[in-house]
C-alpha cells in the first residue's frame, strides 16, 4: 500500500512535468502559508484601534477593527504555496502584490531546492498520545517556503513534493514524512487490522508469534507469512510513532522485533521511538534505553552506510556526539561519495568550533555534490566559514550580529509577556484606580511598539553580512 502511494504520487510528477509545454501548469497540491504573521498583523491592528478608541479617533478605530478582523483573515485564507510538479511558488493577493519588490512570487524549482528540515512541536500529552505539530522549511536559492501540519492539505503537499526531491536533500524527520505519513483513515485501519487497539488481543498474537519463532517444524510458506506480517508492523508503527501514539507504536515495534529481532534498521527506528518518548515524558532512563537501542543498531548495520548514517542523525538528536562521529566516519569509508554524511561531519565539527573540519568537509561535499543545488549549497557554505576563518574582522562583524539576534529574540519574547500582562491589568483596574489603568495603556503601548521593531530587528539580522572586499 505505501509503495503504491509512493508510485503514484511519482506518476503525478512525471505528469505535471509532461504537460508543461503543452499547457498551463498543473497544480498537484497547495497549502495555506502558516497564519502567524497574519495573526501577529491582526493583534497589532487589534490594539491600535483600541489606542485609537481611547483617543476618540471612532472612525479610525473603526476601520482598524474592520481589516484587523475581516480583511486579514481574508488575505491569510487565501495565501497559498502550491506545488505543480515542477517548481513551488505563492499565489494569492499578498504575493501579486508584494512579488515585484520583494520576490515573494518568485518560483522555486524542484532541482533548485537545497535543503528540506521539518521541526516537530510537542502540543499536547494525553495519555500514551502526543499531539505533534510539524513545520517543514523548504530553501533553495535565497528563497524559503514554510507549510506547517494541519490538515489533508499538508499531508498531500509532503506526498506529492518530498518524493520528486532527492534524498541527500531531506533530513531524518523529512524522510520519515515521506515514507510514513497517511491520511488517519487509513491508520484507523491497519490499526484495526492488526488488532493493537485490545492489550488482550495483543498479548495473545504475541504469543502466538513466539510459539511460531520456537518451532522448528514450520515451513516456508509459514516464515515467509510471519516476515509479511512484521513488515506491515514496522510500518504501521512508523505512521504511529509521527503520528504521535507512541504506546501502540511501541506495541507494533515490540511484536515486529519478535520476529525479526536481528534487523539493524527496525532496531534503529525503536529507539526513535524511545526517544521521542523520553522527550515527551522527560524520561532520562528511556534517552538511555534509547541510545542503547542506537548502539545495537549500529552493530547490527553491518556494511549499510544509508542505516548508519540515520543512525548516526539519531545519536545526535540523543546528544550521543562522540559515537554518532565514529559511526559517521564508518559510513564515509564504506561509501565515500556520500554527500549527506559529509554535512553531518561538517555539523559536528562546527558544534566542536573546528572550523578548519567545517571547511573542509564542506568542499569535500560540495565535490561530491550529485546535483547543482547541493554543490550551490555546500559550496556557499565553505566559503562563508573560509572567511569567518580567515578575516578575523568579517568574524567580529558575524559574532556581534549573532550577540544581537539573540537580544533581538529575547525582547520579542519579554515584550510579548509584557504586553499581554499590561493589557490584563490595563482591563482590570479601571474598577480600582482610572490612573493605574492609564499607566498600564502607556506600558502596553511601548511593549507593542517594542515587539514590532524587534520582529522587524530579527528578520535583518537573521541574513548573513556580506563580506567587505579586501584592500
Amino acid at each position: 500500500m505505501e509503495d503504491s502511494r509512493k508510485v503514484d504520487a511519482l506518476k503525478a510528477v512525471a505528469e505535471a512535468r509532461s504537460r508543461e509545454r503543452t499547457g498551463p501548469a498543473l497544480r498537484l497540491a497547495s497549502v495555506r502559508v502558516p497564519p502567524g504573521g497574519y495573526m501577529a498583523a491582526a493583534s497589532f491592528l487589534t490594539f491600535v484601534s483600541v489606542l485609537l478608541l481611547r483617543a476618540q479617533r471612532d472612525k479610525w478605530a473603526l476601520v482598524s477593527v474592520v481589516v484587523a478582523w475581516f480583511a486579514i483573515p481574508v488575505l491569510a485564507l487565501t495565501d497559498r504555496i502550491v506545488f505543480d510538479g515542477h517548481s513551488l511558488y505563492r499565489r494569492g493577493l499578498i504575493p501579486f502584490l508584494t512579488g515585484p519588490f520583494f520576490g515573494t512570487g518568485a518560483r522555486l524549482r524542484v532541482e533548485d531546492i537545497e535543503r528540506v528540515d521539518t521541526n516537530a512541536v510537542r502540543t499536547l500529552r494525553r495519555g500514551g498520545a502526543v499531539r505533534y505539530r510539524y513545520r517543514t522549511q523548504i530553501i533553495g536559492r535565497g528563497r524559503m517556503f514554510v507549510v506547517a501540519s494541519g490538515g489533508k492539505s499538508y499531508r498531500r503537499m509532503l506526498l506529492t513534493l518530498l518524493p520528486a526531491i532527492r534524498n541527500e536533500k531531506l533530513d531524518a524527520r523529512s524522510q520519515e514524512l515521506r515514507d510514513f505519513v497517511c491520511e488517519p483513515r487509513e491508520l484507523a485501519r491497519g490499526t484495526s487490522e492488526l488488532h493493537l487497539a485490545s492489550t488482550v488481543v495483543l498479548d495473545n498474537l504475541v504469543s502466538t508469534a513466539q510459539q511460531r519463532i520456537n518451532s522448528r517444524q514450520r515451513g516456508t510458506e509459514t516464515q515467509a507469512g510471519d516476515l509479511k506480517r512484521a513488515q506491515r508492523l514496522r510500518t504501521l508503527a512508523n505512521r504511529l510513532r509521527i503520528s504521535g501514539r507512541l504506546r501502540e507504536s511501541a506495541e507494533a515495534f515490540r511484536r515486529a522485533l519478535i520476529v525479526t529481532p536481528e534487523d539493524g534498521g527496525l532496531i534503529c527506528e525503536f529507539g526513535r521511538l524511545l526517544r521521542s518518548q523520553a522527550s515527551a515524558m522527560g524520561d532520562a532512563r528511556l534517552l538511555n534505553r534509547a541510545r542503547a537501542a542506537l548502539r545495537l543498531a549500529s552493530w547490527r548495520a553491518r556494511e549499510d552506510p544509508g542505516l548508519l548514517r540515520s543512525i548516526g542523525e539519531s545519536l545526535v538528536e540523543c546528544g550521543d556526539v562522540r559515537l554518532a562521529e565514529r559511526i559517521f566516519n564508518r559510513a564515509l569509508e564504506l561509501e565515500p561519495g556520500s554527500f549527506r554524511v559529509r554535512l553531518e561531519l561538517a555539523n559536528l565539527a562546527l558544534s566542536n568550533g573546528k572550523l578548519a573540519h567545517v571547511i573542509l568537509h564542506y568542499r569535500d561535499a560540495a565535490d561530491h555534490a550529485p546535483d547543482k543545488g547541493l554543490a550551490v549549497y555546500a559550496r556557499r557554505e565553505s566559503d562563508y566559514y573560509a572567511r569567518l576563518n580567515d578575516d578575523e574582522d568579517y568574524l567580529n562583524i558575524e559574532l556581534r550580529r549573532l550577540n544581537w539576534l539573540q537580544h533581538a529574540n529575547r525582547v520579542r519574547r519579554m515584550a510579548a509577556r509584557v504586553t499581554n500582562a499590561s493589557i490584563l491589568l490595563a482591563l482590570l483596574s479601571p474598577y480600582i484606580d482610572p490612573t493605574v489603568a492609564g499607566l498600564c495603556w502607556s506600558l502596553a503601548a511601548t511593549s507593542v511598539f517594542a515587539w514590532v521593531s524587534a520582529i522587524f530587528g530579527t528578520r535583518l539580522l537573521a541574513e548573513r553580512r556580506k563580506p567587505r572586499p579586501a584592500d
